[in-house]
């Protein structure tokens, strides 16, 4: 058996690390957005924190009225400045900010990721309760970043 596996060890360190917060989802944010942090301060790592605001979430009145619009925006980046502030405040030496509207998985998988180019992307995903024969399943973006994203990807419970 040990004949198979042959192998060096070789170190790897991220050299750029993109954390993915969701406006909605506050607990997981903030832990993955807590875990993108520390990493990036530890490694010396620019990180880009994103914001995607799910526009497929509101109904088709909210969508066509202008103000509302507006103040959701508005409101996502504001958070997003919040988070900045944060790893700035933490001693993260370079941060960026990236916003989109759509589907977050989608959006930055092929909007944000090119962009940034990282080369580790850090999202979060609820903890759902298991019940009896009841499995628990990653959040759906999530899924689809850690199958998709052509970085590596932690996804923080």
């Amino acid at each position: 058996m040990s004949d198979r596996i042959n192998f060096e060890i070789t170190p790897r360190s991220f050299t750029r690390i993109l954390v993915a917060v969701d406006e909605d989802d506050s607990n997981s944010s903030v832990r993955a957005f807590n875990y993108a942090v520390t990493t990036a301060k530890r490694l010396g790592a620019p990180l880009g924190i994103v914001s995607i605001l799910e526009v497929q979430d509101f109904n088709i009145f909210d969508t066509l009225s202008p103000d509302i619009m507006k103040k959701r925006r508005n409101q996502v980046s504001d958070d997003l400045a919040r988070y900045v502030n944060k790893a700035r405040s933490f001693g993260v030496k370079e941060v960026f900010a990236f916003t989109g509207e759509g589907k977050p998985s989608t959006v930055i998988i092929e909007d944000i990721l090119p962009e940034f180019q990282p080369d580790l992307l850090v999202c979060g995903s609820k903890t759902k309760p298991v019940t009896g024969r009841k499995q628990i399943f990653i959040g759906s973006q999530a899924s689809a970043m850690a199958q998709n994203a052509p970085c590596s990807v932690i996804v923080v419970r």
